[in-house]
């Protein structure tokens, strides 16, 4: 949004994007290699045991020989955006403006592409630093209908896909995404309604209600993520734009009877009458 080639002021742009001036200078400090080891092995455990929180991760960190307290744990999971997935009371409030949506998928029988669509969040490590892969999912074939990097968790990201998606392909009759901050933000909540488009939402911390899109999560970073070190953002997105490609088209789903997402959202294997 800055331009700091542009004729206008630093300052004077910032004041007419309503953002902080200091902000604009902050540059972050980068974080050290041995914080970003343990963010990765911290997201492995994660996928490997979901139900985990920051007490039971921080004794499987110590039995690894990992040197690192309850509170560093907790304070990166937040950071990475992960948190232990049960079921619990959601005691949580949204923000200010936000407007958490019933979940619509309980009893629901998926039979179709564009029934449902699904969205999330991941984090995703590179050599030096970290990147985030929000993308959106066809419910029924598995699909990957749109995705998105980001170095922060802003909600605009999120948005871009759902635009893409929606451009690209016809429109779902729901959307389920997670209650995280993006997601129920006034500007992501607009996209949905002004598609008409009915919005779904988990119940807090409950991974089986979006189980389809944690499972392409795991896919994704034993597949590809976890076998390669990302030295800047443009090879990761490289990467894993050559992977998703693989992931629709060409890599078959035991689910989909063996067929691959995109044979089962372009309905490619049609019946084929008998000879006569």
């Amino acid at each position: 949004m800055i331009d700091r080639n542009h004729d206008l002021s630093i300052t004077r742009q910032a004041k007419a994007l309503g953002v902080s001036r200091g902000s604009v200078y902050y540059s972050p400090r980068p974080l050290s290699k041995a914080i970003l080891a343990l963010m990765r092995r911290i997201d492995e455990l994660h996928l490997d045991y979901p139900f985990a929180g920051s007490r039971m991760l921080q004794a499987l960190l110590l039995g690894e020989g990992y040197q690192v307290g309850r509170l560093r744990v907790r304070n990166l999971m937040k950071r990475m955006g992960i948190e232990a997935v049960y079921r619990r009371p959601n005691t949580s409030k949204p923000a200010p403006g936000h407007k958490i949506y019933p979940y619509l998928l309980r009893t629901l029988p998926v039979t179709r592409p564009n029934q449902v669509w699904a969205m999330d969040i991941t984090y995703i490590p590179m050599a030096r630093g970290f990147v985030y892969l929000a993308a959106v999912v066809d419910w029924f074939t598995r699909r990957v209908l749109s995705w998105r990097l980001s170095i922060t968790l802003e909600t605009a990201f999120c948005i871009e896909a759902v635009e893409e998606a929606l451009a690209r392909h016809d429109k779902p009759d729901i959307f389920n995404t997670d209650q995280g901050s993006q997601f129920t933000s006034v500007d992501f909540i607009k996209t949905l309604k002004d598609a008409k488009i009915c919005i779904s939402m988990d119940g807090k911390g409950a991974w089986r209600d979006n189980v389809f899109v944690e499972r392409l999560w795991r896919t994704i970073k034993y597949e590809e993520v976890y076998l390669h070190a990302y030295t800047d953002v443009p090879e990761a997105r490289a990467a894993i734009g050559k992977y998703l490609t693989f992931y629709n088209s060409k890599r078959p789903h035991s689910s989909l009877d063996r067929r691959t997402p995109d044979q089962a959202y372009f309905n490619t294997l049609q019946p084929i009458p008998a000879a006569a």
